[in-house]
């Protein structure tokens, strides 16, 4: 999920992101700079704080899982998100592997396809000239790259080899695990991650999976769902509520995450299915 201050000029110097070419300490959730993920303080907008602003897609109806949520950019693993030559700087698989109790290989694929699935659905690349310049060719320049990889005709170690640029993988903040219920037909093993939008990028509009998208405040969307005005999955639901509780990006950066699988139970009684949360969890809506 892609974070921003809310009220920040997309595309302005610096716009959502500190100055720099630092990044996001994925260990100790502590920021040192610039920069996503696949998840207490001031109420969001509230008190001193400018809040914080989520980027979020409305998924087309006509989709097979998921059709009319609210959702981050996301998808699945590639086979070739897993290469081992993509170009790399930050946090190594190892670190990554411990953070997100993972292989080393499944680690790298996860942060891969985050990056990816981020550039394909938003158009930010989370990736840089070097580990100390967050430099990426413009929107336009990259356009082609994003729709071979869609269609598969290039990975993503090939299109930063040729390039000339390194996936930031200190500009990613593990955030969450969530695993499908077992009684739902498609079941997922998802892992949430945040990035702050990197400076001089900004999003834009891909409608390919959906036929809306926009910058909105956490609190504002979960108050929107509460009146029935917007559909959350409650993975999402969950995740807007602890981004509100964060109150502003600093907040949000800092903020220790375990990942643990967090996995809802759905129970039928009188042949009514329930959602039971996992325990310690409150559905927000």
């Amino acid at each position: 999920m892609l974070l921003r201050t809310a009220g920040d000029v997309p595309g302005a110097a610096g716009g959502g992101a500190a100055a720099g070419g630092g990044g996001i300490h994925p260990a100790g959730g502590g920021a040192s700079g610039g920069g996503v993920a696949d998840g207490g303080g001031a109420s969001d907008g509230g008190g001193t704080h400018p809040g914080i602003e989520v980027y979020m897609l409305r998924r087309k109806r006509s989709m097979s899982f998921a059709a009319g949520a609210y959702v981050f950019p996301g998808g699945s693993v590639d086979g070739r998100d897993t290469d081992s030559d993509v170009a790399w700087a930050g946090p190594d698989v190892t670190d990554w592997a411990r953070w997100l109790g993972s292989t080393a290989e499944l680690a790298r694929g996860l942060v891969c396809a985050a990056v990816r699935e981020t550039f394909e659905e938003s158009g930010v690349l989370l990736a840089g000239a070097s580990a100390d310049d967050m430099t990426v060719p413009a929107e336009q320049d990259l356009e082609a790259d994003r729709l071979a990889l869609l269609d598969r005709s290039l990975s993503l170690a090939g299109l930063l080899a040729s390039r000339r640029l390194v996936l930031r993988s200190d500009l990613l903040k593990p955030w969450a695990r969530w695993i499908t219920p077992e009684l739902e037909s498609r079941r997922y093993d998802t892992r949430f991650f945040a990035a702050v939008l990197p400076a001089r990028q900004q999003t834009k509009e891909i409608r390919d999976e959906a036929d809306e998208v926009a910058w909105l405040r956490p609190a504002d969307v979960l108050a929107l769902a509460r009146d029935g005005e917007v559909f959350l999955m409650p993975p999402t639901a969950v995740t807007l509520a602890e981004l509100a509780d964060c109150g502003d990006i600093s907040a949000a950066l800092a903020v220790p995450r375990e990942i643990t699988p967090q996995r809802p139970e759905i129970t039928v009684e009188d042949g009514q299915a329930w959602l039971n949360m996992p325990a310690g969890l409150e559905y927000p809506i």
